[in-house]
């Protein structure tokens, strides 16, 4: 039977989601140490003594060493604005990071809500919750692009590093927009492009699994915000992501090396803001 072309492109993105869990499923079980030195938890570890992509938690309340894998890009939960009482929701809570950040933010009064597709990822972050004895914190096995959440439930959304996993990046805004009450607001700290990547890195698998090739351009990222119906759109932080040459090895040769970096950096965390506002009116684009 022949596969039509929407068929293929779902087809290929099972394939992508299949693989990133897999590789998320061993990054559960190996050292933070290694994840800290790769691309986002990749295999290709860097022998270069520094975080690629990640900033540091350690300064944040709620922040918890064991959950803490080493597999973001920023800190979008600093920059989220959770009050205490708030209902909030971490897409791709891997071990339970983020989502005992936001729980020292809503207090007692709030909820946090994970959700991760890696089976191992989710009993890790519940084992964590246990030993903090946060009865207030859950992690909820799921799909990002269709969050087992109720609708209009959800104050606030954060996410660090995940969504450019996602093949389907425009289904997840809305989602993200389903769930949020009116007048709900995220914060999501993500890997863009502003250029051209060589094409020996964005078809390499585990430079997919690493945030890197997976990206999208930053225009059409904030473009799939403004067209789920987002609001005030801004950005609250942004910075260069620069490769290590001992990465770069591995899927380039020495003069596509050297042509790759003597080009402006192309790759770049940016930590995203926006917000769910009220329908003006009956004909508002945003209903």
């Amino acid at each position: 039977m022949l596969l039509t072309s929407k068929s293929k492109i779902m087809a290929n993105e099972e394939q992508i989601k299949e693989m990133v869990k897999q590789k998320y499923s061993e990054i559960a079980l190996q050292e933070k140490e290694n994840n800290q030195s790769s691309c986002c938890g990749s295999g290709s570890v860097s022998k270069e003594v520094y975080n690629i992509m990640a900033d540091s938690y350690t300064t944040l309340d709620g922040y918890a060493a064991d959950a803490d894998l080493g597999l973001g890009c920023g800190l979008p939960t600093k920059f989220a604005k959770i009050k205490k009482g708030d209902t909030v929701v971490d897409l791709g809570s891997g071990a339970g990071n983020d989502c005992f950040v936001a729980r020292a933010e809503t207090g007692v009064e709030g909820k946090v809500i994970g959700i991760d597709f890696t089976p191992t990822m989710v009993n890790k972050a519940r084992i964590n919750a246990e030993k903090l004895g946060l009865n207030n914190v859950e992690f909820r096995l799921g799909d990002i692009e269709n969050m087992p959440v109720t609708s209009d439930t959800v104050d606030v959304v954060v996410s660090n590093c995940v969504l450019n996993l996602v093949p389907n990046k425009k289904a997840v805004f809305q989602d993200i927009y389903r769930v949020l009450k009116t007048g709900g607001h995220f914060s999501i700290s993500d890997i863009v492009l502003t250029g051209e990547l060589p094409e020996k890195i964005k078809s390499a698998a585990e430079m997919y699994a690493g945030c890197v090739a997976s990206a999208i351009h930053k225009e059409e990222y904030l473009g799939y915000i403004k067209e789920a119906g987002f609001a005030n759109i801004a950005l609250q932080k942004q910075k260069e992501i620069i490769v290590p040459d001992d990465i770069l090895k591995d899927y380039l040769n020495d003069e596509e090396i050297k042509s790759y970096k003597s080009s402006p950096t192309v790759i770049h965390s940016i930590t995203v803001y926006a917000e769910k506002q009220a329908c003006c009116s009956s004909n508002s684009s945003c209903c």
